[in-house]
């Protein structure tokens, strides 16, 4: 699978919307940690790195922000987060970093480990090359 966005369900009515995420539905695995990240400082960066096994999709809850997607070759591709009704999914052994949050931002985050240091990849050089 690759990355692509994830439309979740909307429900519009007068007194506010409603959107959820109902397991494997929507996600294509198993949701084993959920963690958010928030109060980003203005010009700050989150992310740099890769997962191993992990498959995780990032929901702008609040705010928006932008996931910058590096592929070994140094080609990058731009995901604008700003609707909270869109995920991001990101593959095994995808490189990746945020930036560009605005105000009050808040990111959700799915994921299908629990957190393991081992499982990172913190260098994008030694992402397989499985092409």
């Amino acid at each position: 699978m690759s990355v692509r966005i994830i439309e979740f369900p909307k429900i519009s009515d007068p007194r506010g919307n409603l959107t959820f995420v109902q397991g494997y539905d929507q996600i294509p695995f198993d949701i084993k940690r959920v963690f958010w990240t928030y109060d980003i400082p203005g010009g700050e960066q989150r992310g740099g790195h890769a997962y191993k096994t992990q498959s995780e999709v990032i929901i702008a809850l609040s705010g928006s922000f932008d996931i910058i997607i590096t592929d070994k070759f140094g080609d990058t591709t731009k995901y604008s987060l700003n609707r909270s009704y869109y995920g991001l999914y990101l593959p095994p052994e995808t490189w990746r970093h945020m930036e560009n949050f605005s105000t009050n931002s808040f990111s959700l985050h799915l994921s299908s480990h629990v957190f393991d240091e081992q499982d990172y990849i913190r260098d994008i050089n030694l992402l397989s090359s499985n092409d």
